[in-house]
């Protein structure tokens, strides 16, 4: 029995396909086949029913399967340990980021990152907050950015900085044509929304006291998929919107002149890296948390002294 056995058991049980496992594990269908077999035969036990499409371990399979998960999570920690002592930066990061934040703040630091430290391997994908916490408690990625706090079970919370909210209007909103507003002064018949599962939607909806939205905008019902989309349809279609402080700051004087800042306490959404219970990568976390305070903390102004977190 060895590492690479426990491996190709794990990554079988993850595809539910032998080929597909072979591939993630970067081996021939052919070697994975007869390694899972040789364990089996070690063990005189059968880990899967190959009968079966998709394939599917047994009873007994699935008890050595989680012992073998938590075999190499404690094999990663002999490494993590190992690499933190010889002060080492380096491995894989598996990063899921919200939608409404990775166009913004990963061209801030990711291109630092990996110049500081080339034995680093970066993988992003771009994930809701519920996919984000549904890969992360099946290892599918090492790392979330996103809102917070989300209070989800198992799920350790490390803040990076709070973005202010503001709203962007068209020039037609003549009732907004101040400096500062106030939650109240926006019409929610006038609100344009991200689509369902962006919990950017969940804080306007909650800043807006807003539970259901019966648009008088003509006969155009439009829920976007980017913060970009709802720019354009304010411009286009008049209205509404709020997005994050981090998606204006490349804004032309045209579209600055359309922002409008709540007053004072002023609400902010809370940025922060989410890992799971079992993550071990504690260097890199360190690394990429480092990364990100400080390029964010060159293009963001000061915080007021009043401000609070809108509820997720």
């Amino acid at each position: 029995m060895n590492i690479q056995q426990l491996e190709y058991i794990v990554a079988v049980d993850k595809h539910r396909h032998f080929m597909k496992a072979a591939e993630a594990c970067f081996v021939t269908q052919a070697t994975l086949s007869m390694m899972v077999k040789k364990l089996e035969e070690e063990l005189e036990v059968i880990i899967f029913d190959r009968s079966k499409q998709p394939v599917v371990p047994t009873d007994t399979g699935k008890k050595i399967i989680a012992q073998a998960q938590v075999i190499l999570r404690e094999t990663g920690i002999l490494k993590e340990v190992a690499r933190a002592v010889k002060k080492e930066v380096q491995g894989q990061l598996r990063i899921g980021i919200i939608p409404t934040l990775a166009p913004y703040l990963l061209p801030l630091f990711l291109y630092d990152l990996l110049k500081k430290y080339p034995q680093v391997k970066v993988r992003i994908s771009e994930l809701n907050t519920g996919q984000i916490i549904e890969q992360l408690s099946n290892d599918l990625i090492d790392v979330g950015i996103l809102a917070t706090p989300i209070n989800a079970e198992g799920i350790k919370e490390y803040p990076l900085f709070y973005e202010k909210l503001v709203a962007f209007v068209s020039d037609s909103e003549e009732t907004l044509n101040k400096k500062y507003i106030i939650p109240e002064d926006i019409d929610v018949n006038r609100l344009w929304l991200l689509e369902e599962g962006h919990c950017l939607r969940s804080q306007m909806m909650n800043l807006c006291e807003l539970r259901k939205k019966n648009t008088d905008l003509g006969n155009l019902e439009y829920e976007a998929g980017s913060i970009e989309s709802l720019l354009k349809i304010v411009e286009i279609n008049k209205g509404i919107t709020v997005i994050p402080e981090l998606a204006i700051i490349n804004f032309d004087d045209k579209k600055k002149s359309q922002i409008r800042e709540f007053m004072s306490p002023v609400p902010v959404r809370e940025i922060s890296l989410v890992t799971y219970r079992h993550f071990i990568k504690t260097r890199l976390l360190e690394v990429l948390q480092q990364e990100i305070k400080e390029a964010v903390n060159k293009v963001l102004p000061e915080k007021p002294d009043g401000q609070f977190v809108v509820e997720i």
